[in-house]
């Protein structure tokens, strides 16, 4: 299962990103399929994405106030998060792909979880009430536009697939960039410093889009359940979660990316991973 995880999280991250000569121009593709959303978060200026991330279009929607892009962006994100949850963190997000990517780094000691872990984990909701919703909403600057609050200050995939091909590609936007491009720079760096000592830090406490994708987990198409006339509550299901989720308990938890390490690891396959 984790090497089939693998596979689809590279073929997804090489969908998403396969406009190949945006490197070589130094500029962002902007043809008709940018007019569309993919399901992962996946910066919408990196030379190579074919497709709008959600995140970033949510934001300009509302900060447009077009209430036709609204409802496109909030429906894409309903039938996403129906059909499958956080499957798509799990399988299907290039920046979650990163992550997974620098924890397998052998020699770093991992930390299972940062003081005040159950309130951190809420922090991605505030980030997804406060800086993708309201800011954008109600800020608003002379031409009526509200800005993209989250993926200027804050995106981290926004700096490692867009700000920083763009600034080695464009010296006139090497020349332009200024404090704000050092503070997402340096926000990168401790990012991924810290995914190589804790399994996907990005995902669990910041990510807004995880955190509307994990509403959904209960009641989408892909999610889990747990037979409870197999299962001896061994714990071996929680010891594999990456994320410390007691699976024979929570199966759904909004925390699950669905990477279903839980399901491979249960002796009594008592976890099933389509519910009826």
């Amino acid at each position: 299962m984790a090497k089939l995880r693998l596979f689809v999280q590279v073929c997804a991250a090489a969908l998403s990103n396969g406009y190949i000569k945006g490197f070589a121009k130094g500029r962002i593709y902007d043809g008709p399929l940018k007019q569309l959303c993919v399901p992962g978060l996946n910066c919408y200026s990196c030379p190579a994405a074919l497709g709008a991330c959600p995140i970033g279009a949510l934001q300009g929607a509302l900060g447009s106030h077009s209430f036709r892009t609204s409802l496109y962006v909030i429906g894409f994100l309903v039938v996403f998060g129906t059909l499958m949850g956080r499957f798509v963190c799990g399988f299907l997000c290039p920046f979650g792909l990163v992550q997974d990517l620098l924890f397998k780094i052998p020699a770093v000691r991992k930390i299972q979880r940062l003081p005040g872990e159950k309130g951190l984990r809420w922090l991605r909701f505030v980030i997804l009430g406060l800086l993708v919703i309201l800011l954008p909403l109600c800020i608003i600057d002379f031409t009526g536009l509200g800005e993209a609050w989250f993926c200027k200050y804050i995106c981290p995939a926004g700096t490692l697939e867009g700000g920083i091909p763009l600034v080695l590609l464009d010296s006139s936007i090497r020349a332009a960039a200024g404090f704000l491009y050092r503070w997402k720079l340096v926000l990168l760096v401790i990012i991924l410093i810290a995914s190589a000592v804790i399994y996907r830090p990005f995902c669990r406490y910041i990510c807004p889009l995880g955190a509307i994708y994990g509403v959904f987990n209960k009641v989408s198409f892909f999610r889990l359940s747990v037979d409870s006339t197999k299962c001896i509550r061994c714990g071996a299901c929680a010891k594999a979660c990456k994320l410390h989720i007691n699976v024979f308990e929570n199966p759904n938890s909004m925390d699950c990316i669905r990477c279903l390490e839980c399901s491979s690891s249960c002796p009594q396959n008592a976890i099933k991973k389509l519910a009826k």
